[in-house]
């Protein structure tokens, strides 16, 4: 498996949010349409499109997710010309992300300064830490609403495919990672450190230790998808840009 090959990247990502839908979603079907009841636009959405014309497409995600909030995202495992055709039928282009990847089997990275001594690395466990992990991770991102159905599927999701990683300094979980292990490679998501703790390290140590599981696992490959400040972040750890994600709105 090659870094650079990017659908086992794309793979990973359609994997993890299709496991949100308790439906059972195929995350590898020309149009992947997942919804959670979640009101927050990336817990619902369409993950590519293949095969199948754009009006057709647009008129099943519309009746799927009439009601909820969501995204469509836009990748190389899209049919060409699907990021334009979204926009010649009236959505708004969100954002971008970049796809990020880095080879685990290779030496293993290390953080460019040395974590603080009070932070201890924990594994998620039980109901309080869950909330307090996704309390974190909805504050850092913005995410606003009813935290509780988020609780309710982490617990449910709860399981060897998905590692919660918390940072902790004095009793509190004050950094978040997810490590999702649903196919060959490792997708690192909900990495956030609370606003008060941030630049100590903590961050790069939670993914450190993602990417030590990783490896472990007996994975060759670890994914992720970076805004533009976090790109710089997770370049000085070994990862490599491999390519880039396009969110949308649809009217």
């Amino acid at each position: 498996m090659n870094l650079h090959d990017l659908e086992p990247h794309l793979a990973a990502n359609r994997h993890y949010w299709a496991s949100w839908d308790r439906s059972g979603v195929g995350p590898d079907s020309a149009l992947p349409i997942y919804r959670t009841g979640i009101t927050q636009p990336l817990f619902n959405g369409v993950l590519r499109l293949r095969d199948r014309p754009l009006p057709e497409a647009i008129g099943e995600a519309k009746r799927r997710l009439d009601g909820a909030r969501w995204a469509w995202w836009v990748a190389a495992d899209s049919d060409p010309g699907t990021a334009e055709g979204l926009l010649a039928h009236g959505a708004e282009h969100l954002t971008y992300m970049s796809i990020m990847g880095i080879d685990v089997t290779n030496a293993a990275p290390s953080a460019p300064s040395a974590p603080p001594d009070d932070l201890k690395i924990q594994r998620v466990e039980g109901r309080a830490q869950t909330e307090e992990f996704v309390a974190l991770v909805s504050t850092q991102m913005g995410f606003t609403g009813d935290q509780r159905p988020i609780v309710e599927r982490e617990l449910e999701l709860d399981g060897p495919d998905f590692v919660r990683l918390a940072g902790v300094v004095d009793g509190r979980i004050v950094g978040a990672c997810l490590l999702s292990l649903r196919t060959d490679v490792g997708g690192l998501y909900n990495i956030a450190t609370a606003r008060e703790h941030r630049r100590r390290g903590i961050a790069t140590t939670l993914v450190l230790e993602a990417l030590r599981i990783t490896r472990e696992s007996g994975r060759r490959l670890a994914t992720l998808q970076a805004g533009s400040e976090g790109e710089p972040v997770y370049r000085r750890v070994g990862f490599e840009t491999v390519g880039r994600y396009q969110l949308f709105r649809l009217p």
